[in-house]
């Protein structure tokens, strides 16, 4: 099992002012923005209302108690949309399809996944966050959505940890867990089989999967009440690899593999912890730098733009500007 530690991923309701065709695979949400009121907030069967596509199937019988389970065959290209928080534990895995998944935090950088049948997304995100596809090949992409109930959810909490509130659980985007796939394809099987399950069986996929997720993926015990902001010799571990890389482009991937999480995962706990994304604290970083040389040197503009990544001295001198007000030129002589 490759664990990404991600969001997200990382995902109410005002209802349209018409009713869309359910098969109508060409529209986005996007064209709903206007008369659709995002909340922060959402149900399971709220949060469907703003991802277009088709549901296929849906355990509606007394059997699904504990679960919150559809299928759905999405758009193959996605325009971005937000997705509201869900206090449920979501899972969104992949039956058939390949698509590029990208997600990110409000005002956050994009994070890419390329995805398949077999991978999935597990999140308890408390904020709202953004995501967009575009499918890869021709072949339909669809998906599974599954939450647990919350009460379900407690209960086996108790019974695993003896805690009286269930622990937080670690984001995952685009990852592979051999069991857990076994758990939602014996689900996805009673689901699609034609008593629409048993209400016995289903009970026990249901804590079956509690479980896994809790000895899984519950996140650390020193998480507080900031949802696990970054620790604090990874954060100084990532301000020593972006100080060094000031030069080069900012590189997402190799800064997340450097503190050794996923991009999303970092991403989001980075921000907590700084209050800015990771290439937004890399820009204030060099124009930091630039600063400094220019008060302290007598190095030319050119040079120092291209020392801090820079090689159009139009591109760096608009970008210092943003950040301080001022250009090079008069910072220099101020």
């Amino acid at each position: 099992m490759v664990d990404t530690e991600t969001s997200r991923q990382q995902a109410p309701l005002s209802l349209p002012a018409a009713p869309r065709n359910p098969g109508d695979q060409t529209a986005t949400v996007s064209d709903r923005d206007e008369v659709v009121a995002r909340p922060e907030r959402t149900s399971p069967l709220g949060l469907e209302q703003y991802i277009a596509g088709r549901m296929l199937v849906s355990g509606d019988s007394p059997a699904w108690t504990d679960l919150f389970v559809k299928v759905y065959s999405r758009l193959m290209n996605q325009e971005p949309f937000l997705v509201p928080a869900v206090a449920e534990p979501l899972i969104v895995w992949v039956i058939s399809g390949e698509a590029v998944v990208e997600e990110r935090d409000l005002d956050g950088d994009w994070v890419a996944n390329t995805v398949s049948a077999g991978d999935f997304f597990l999140t308890r995100s408390p904020t709202p966050y953004q995501m967009r596809w575009r499918a890869i090949g021709d072949a339909p992409f669809q998906v599974m959505h599954l939450y647990l109930s919350v009460p379900l959810f407690e209960r086996v909490a108790y019974d695993v940890l003896g805690c009286s509130a269930p622990p937080a659980l670690r984001d995952i985007s685009g990852s592979k867990d051999t069991q857990l796939s076994h758990l939602l394809a014996l689900i996805h099987q009673e689901l699609t089989s034609e008593g629409k399950g048993s209400q016995l069986f289903v009970q026990g996929l249901a804590q079956s999967l509690a479980v896994h997720l809790i000895r899984n993926y519950a996140a650390s015990e020193a998480a507080d009440d900031r949802q696990n902001a970054l620790p604090g010799f990874k954060l100084r571990r990532a301000f020593a690899y972006l100080e060094e890389h000031l030069a080069e482009p900012f590189n997402l991937v190799q800064l997340a593999e450097t503190v050794g999480m996923s991009e999303f995962h970092f991403s989001r706990l980075f921000k907590k912890a700084t209050g800015l994304s990771p290439s937004r604290y890399f820009i204030r970083q060099r124009v930091a730098r630039a600063q400094l040389l220019l008060q302290e040197t007598g190095t030319s503009i050119i040079e120092i733009g291209m020392s801090v990544g820079y090689s159009s001295p139009s591109h760096f001198a608009q970008v210092f500007r943003r950040e301080t007000g001022l250009p090079p030129s008069h910072y220099r002589q101020g």
